[in-house]
């Protein structure tokens, strides 16, 4: 317990909890670009399944990561364009389509994960992404050692997260997008496409969170198994709601998710007497609380909104 306590094992905990929490980010980061244009993400888990099979495979037939992230984004926005083509311009029910990519992708990622590689007790591997300290940043006391020493991906997922506020608050287009969620006829009559805005955001975010997908298997597993996504795009999706569908809010939610990861493998490292699933409970309970003390947050108005050319928004 005194090992536990001390200040190198809490910086080395930290640490991990960046790193574990980046599939939330990149997930989360991309689910917005859907909720803010009124199209629930509800499919994030199918898409992050996707991703890391597809980013694990490539990677591993071409030997190079770079392209197993880009086969990430591919399926990821394929997977996607089914998704939003039928919310967007079919009216399906979100919670049904969702539903379904989810169960696609498990199937699909196990039959050609079997097909591919067969079944052994030794799991084929790539070599991850590596470590990078970024010059100067990483020597600021602590914070440089926490945040500025891991691999390209964690820091591609602060771009999104900057890149994301800023795209909402500062721009124009953004602004637009924001309208395809608060009111979709209002934005209609301004002559903007909305299903057009809709299904391109929702494509943005199966790109993002197929990146999401492929960090699990090609930057920290360096494999892939059947079920690595571990219902993350679940969370994912809660924790846009718990961060009130902002960027930096929904970080903040990733990071609780990501310690509480880091912290249930670290107090089994040091042989802890408590159960590793009680701390797996505590960012849910804490979702649950939330949403029960806020609701939906600032849910947009036309969020699910099924947009008719000709109808109101009732």
């Amino acid at each position: 317990m005194n090992g536990f306590l001390s200040g190198s094992v809490w910086l080395v905990l930290l640490q991990s909890t960046v790193r574990m929490a980046t599939p939330y980010t990149l997930a989360a980061m991309g689910g917005l670009y859907s909720d803010k244009a009124g199209v629930s993400s509800i499919e994030l888990e199918g898409i992050l399944l996707m991703g890391a099979f597809s980013g694990f495979t490539a990677a591993y037939m071409t030997n190079r990561l770079w392209i197993g992230l880009a086969a990430a984004m591919i399926s990821g926005v394929l997977l996607a364009a089914i998704y939003g083509y039928m919310v967007v311009y079919l009216g399906s029910k979100p919670a049904l389509v969702g539903t379904a990519i989810v169960l696609l992708a498990t199937g699909v990622t196990s039959f050609f994960y079997r097909s591919i590689f067969g079944v052994s007790v030794e799991f084929p591997s790539v070599d991850p992404f590596q470590d990078i300290a970024l010059p100067v940043l990483h020597k600021i006391p602590v914070i440089g050692t926490i945040f500025f020493e891991q691999n390209i991906l964690v820091y591609l997922s602060y771009l999104l997260v900057i890149g994301s506020w800023f795209f909402y608050s500062r721009t124009a287009l953004g602004l637009q997008c924001r309208a395809m969620g608060e009111n979709p006829y209002a934005a209609d009559t301004l002559g903007l496409r909305v299903r057009c805005y809709r299904f391109t955001n929702v494509l943005i975010t199966g790109a993002i969170a197929g990146i999401a997908g492929a960090y699990l298997s090609i930057a920290t597993a360096s494999s892939f198994v059947e079920g690595i996504s571990a219902e993350k795009g679940y969370a994912a999706f809660a924790i846009i709601i718990l961060g009130k569908y902002h960027p930096i809010g929904a970080f903040l939610g990733c990071l609780l998710y990501g310690f509480a990861d880091a912290l249930q493998l670290n107090l089994q490292a040091f042989g802890i007497n408590i159960p590793y699933q009680f701390m797996l409970m505590l960012p849910y309970i804490f979702t649950l609380i939330v949403m029960f003390l806020t609701g939906s947050g600032n849910k947009p108005e036309g969020h699910g909104v099924f947009f008719k050319k000709g109808a109101q928004l009732g």
